[in-house]
């Protein structure tokens, strides 16, 4: 499997990665089973977060005896010294490792201060002299932030949301991070499940050198997928070429990405998956979101307080309340037509 070094680190790590996110999901059994499958399909990198629950203990079973032979990333939302440093101690727990090779600032509002000796940034530097962690870096969902942290020359690596629904500004980042030597790891590479043709996400990373995607991973048969798609070397042909132009067209723009910054929402409203509802129906099983649960949940959008707090977190800029209002609108059109199908 083709390894690329993650920016100015001395980490080798396999273009098709995996993302731990998924597997909290899934049974202790089970998840140890697919990460064990992962790695004897060539898989070496393997990507998770001190807020994924149980993720990292997962991962920590199922790497025992071959510690060695993997890259191990982890994250902290932690915003002062002290809680940064008890989540490296607990991810190393959980992990069953006396080192991670990367370690992420979780998608902060602001970038850490180096300077502070209380801040996040003074576990990390702490940490990494005691030996727990070899390689700092950061995630992001806000382009103005990531492009800070790529011009800081504070980190080693970048994580962003990166598909083939790309903007200028996400091209941007990845140009400058090949500049500065900084690894670029892709997450939402299916743009949180609205993308559904897997072969086109696979050949638009592969035009990216030092674009490392992390594929969210939960069954058996995605990790097939990759696996397959990593044996064959699937690659940019005019029908995929046609897909991505196609979904393009259809996405671009005023569409939410489902990263979940906007919540809570005080009249609960689930915003990640109703802020997109006309596209998970159009482009995914639509009877799931038939049912008088998922009717219910719609009709809640109908109690929104337009306390605009949703609107002030989005990193994308999306004019929320406005948009679901749309998307209820359009569910309900939907749901006359096919709730009896």
């Amino acid at each position: 499997m083709k390894k690329v070094r993650l920016g100015k680190t001395d980490l080798m790590v396999t273009k098709t990665a995996f993302g731990a996110l998924p597997i909290q999901r899934i049974s202790v059994d089970d998840a140890v089973k697919l990460v064990r499958r992962a790695y004897d399909g060539g898989i070496n990198y393997f990507d998770t977060a001190n807020a994924y629950t149980d993720s990292e203990k997962k991962l920590g079973l199922a790497f025992e005896g071959i510690r060695q032979n993997v890259v191990i990333s982890t994250k902290s939302g932690g915003k002062d010294k002290k809680t940064v440093t008890a989540h490296i101690e607990n991810s190393l727990r959980m992990l069953k490792t006396d080192y991670i090779d990367l370690f992420q600032f979780h998608n902060p509002a602001e970038l850490p201060d180096p300077n502070d000796p209380d801040g996040p940034f003074a576990a990390a530097l702490e940490a990494k002299q005691k030996g727990y962690i070899r390689h700092i870096g950061i995630t992001n969902h806000r382009p103005w932030i990531a492009k800070e942290a790529i011009l800081s020359g504070n980190f080693e690596t970048l994580q962003f949301p990166f598909c083939y629904l790309a903007t200028d500004v996400d091209l941007e980042l990845v140009r400058l991070c090949a500049e500065h030597d900084m690894g670029f790891i892709a997450m939402k590479g299916l743009s949180g499940g609205l993308l559904n043709n897997a072969a086109a996400c696979y050949a638009f990373m592969q035009q990216h050198e030092n674009v490392v995607p992390i594929w969210g991973i939960q069954h058996e048969w995605e990790l097939d997928q990759w696996l397959e798609l990593d044996k064959n070397g699937a690659q940019m042909t005019d029908e995929i070429r046609a897909v991505i132009d196609h979904d393009r067209q259809e996405l671009a723009g005023n569409f939410c990405r489902s990263c979940g910054y906007c919540l809570p929402c005080p009249a609960g409203i689930e915003i990640p998956n109703a802020a997109r509802m006309a596209q998970l129906i159009r482009r995914s099983p639509y009877k799931p979101y038939m049912t008088d649960e998922w009717h219910a949940k719609m009709h809640k959008i109908e109690g929104c307080l337009h306390c605009n707090a949703c609107k002030s977190r989005c990193p994308y800029g999306l004019d929320t309340p406005s948009l679901l209002q749309l998307m209820l609108k359009d569910y309900d059109e939907f749901y006359a037509i096919h709730k009896n199908d």
